[in-house]
C-alpha cells in the first residue's frame, strides 16, 4: 500500500511538472520576452507566499481536514506587524518575525480545538474563523492602511535582497525561505515518526484511534503550524507589498488549496508530499503570471483555479477507485496462485 502511494506521487508530480512545462511554452509563444530572467524571478516571487502556506495547509489536508482561514491570517498578520513597525521603527527582525509567527500561531491554535476537540467538520468551522479573522482586520484596520513610509529599510529592501545568484536569475531571501520550508518539512514527513502519523490519521481515522494514535492531538499540531506557517507568510506578505489594506490576501486560501490538491495532496486525506504542493504552487504562480501579461480578466483566473480544483478532486476519486479494484484483483490472484501451488509432500517410509 505504502509503495504504491509512493509510485502515485511520483507520477502525479512528473505529470505536474509536465504540465508546468507546457503551460510555460504556451505562455512562451504567446507573450513577448516571456523567457527572461524577470519573468522567472516574478513567478517565484509570487509563489513564494503561496508555497508557504501551502505546506501548513498540507499537513491540515492530511488528515483529512481543510483550513479555509489561511488568507485572512496572512492578511491580519501583515497588518498587526506593519502596525508595530508603525509605531517603532526600531523593532527587531527576531522580535517582527516572532510576532508574526506568535500572530498565526495562536490563531492556528483556535481553529485546532474547535475541529479537533469542539468535533466541528474543519470547512465549517474554518469558513467561520476566515470571516472572524477578516472582521478583526477590519476592526483593527479601521479604514487606515500600512504603506512602506512606515516600515524600516531593512524590510522594505528585504524583497530584493539576493540569496544566491544562478546565471541571470536571483534567488531573494524570501524565495530561500520559502524553498527552506518545504525542504525542511518535506524531509519531517518523510523521517520523523510522528509526522508520519498524519498519514494513518488521513487514511482511517477510526482505525488510527484504536491503533492508540493521539488523533487529536496530532490534528491540533497541524493546524497549530498552518497557523505559524501562515504568520510567517503574513510577515513576507508585509515585506513583499509594502502597503497593506484590510482586504490583503483577500482570495489566498483558494490558490492554497489549488497548489495543494494540483500537487497530490488527496482531499480525503492520508496521501500527498511537500514537494507536491510547491509544484502546485508553482503552476498557479505561472498561471496567474501569464493570465495578468495576457491582460486575462480575474474572473477567468479565478474560474480556470476553480476548474483545476474540480478536475484534481474528481482524478482523486476515479485513482482511488482504480487502485481499490486494482488491490482487490491482486489480492484475488495472490490467494489463487497460494492454493494452486500448494504442494502436499507425502511422509517417506523408513526401509
Amino acid at each position: 500500500m505504502n509503495r504504491f502511494r509512493v509510485r502515485a506521487e511520483s507520477v502525479r508530480e512528473l505529470g505536474l511538472l509536465l504540465i508546468i512545462v507546457a503551460i510555460t511554452l504556451y505562455f512562451g509563444s504567446q507573450i513577448t520576452n516571456f523567457f527572461s530572467a524577470t519573468t522567472f524571478q516574478r513567478i517565484a516571487d509570487s509563489v513564494m507566499i503561496i508555497a508557504v502556506v501551502a505546506v501548513g495547509q498540507t499537513l491540515v489536508v492530511l488528515t483529512r481536514n481543510i483550513d479555509l482561514s489561511v488568507g485572512s491570517v496572512v492578511g491580519l498578520t501583515a497588518f498587526v506587524v506593519g502596525k508595530q513597525f508603525a509605531g517603532n521603527l526600531n523593532l527587531s527582525p527576531v522580535l517582527a518575525i516572532g510576532l508574526a509567527l506568535g500572530i498565526g500561531g495562536v490563531l492556528g491554535l483556535v481553529n485546532g480545538l474547535i475541529v479537533a476537540y469542539g468535533r466541528v467538520p474543519a470547512i465549517v468551522a474554518t469558513l467561520g474563523t476566515l470571516a472572524i479573522y477578516r472582521g478583526l482586520l477590519f476592526q483593527y484596520a479601521n479604514n487606515s492602511n500600512i504603506s512602506t513610509r512606515f516600515l524600516p529599510d531593512w524590510v522594505v529592501n528585504l524583497p530584493s535582497q539576493t540569496l544566491i545568484t544562478i546565471g541571470t536569475l536571483n534567488i531573494t531571501v524570501l524565495a530561500g525561505l520559502a524553498l527552506a520550508v518545504v525542504i525542511v518539512f518535506q524531509l519531517g514527513l518523510t523521517f520523523v515518526p510522528s509526522a508520519r502519523r498524519l498519514y494513518a490519521i488521513g487514511s482511517d481515522p477510526e482505525t488510527a484511534r484504536t491503533s492508540g494514535i493521539p488523533a487529536r492531538r496530532l490534528i491540533l499540531i497541524a493546524f497549530i503550524v498552518c497557523g505559524l506557517l501562515s504568520g510567517l507568510a503574513g510577515f513576507m506578505y508585509l515585506a513583499k507589498f509594502g502597503t497593506i489594506t484590510s482586504v490583503a490576501a483577500q482570495g489566498l486560501e483558494l490558490q492554497v488549496v489549488a497548489a495543494v490538491v494540483l500537487g497530490g495532496i488527496n482531499v480525503f486525506g492520508g496521501s500527498g508530499r511537500v514537494i507536491g504542493s510547491l509544484l502546485g504552487a508553482i503552476l498557479v504562480g505561472t498561471l496567474e503570471y501569464g493570465f495578468i501579461r495576457m491582460r486575462i480578466s480575474e474572473f477567468w483566473k479565478q474560474a480556470a483555479e476553480g476548474l483545476a480544483i474540480l478536475l484534481a478532486v474528481a482524478g482523486d476519486v476515479i485513482i482511488l477507485a482504480r487502485f481499490r479494484a486494482y488491490l482487490a484483483r491482486a489480492q484475488s490472484r495472490a490467494h489463487l496462485s497460494a492454493s494452486t501451488t500448494a504442494v502436499i509432500v507425502p511422509k517417506q517410509e523408513s526401509s
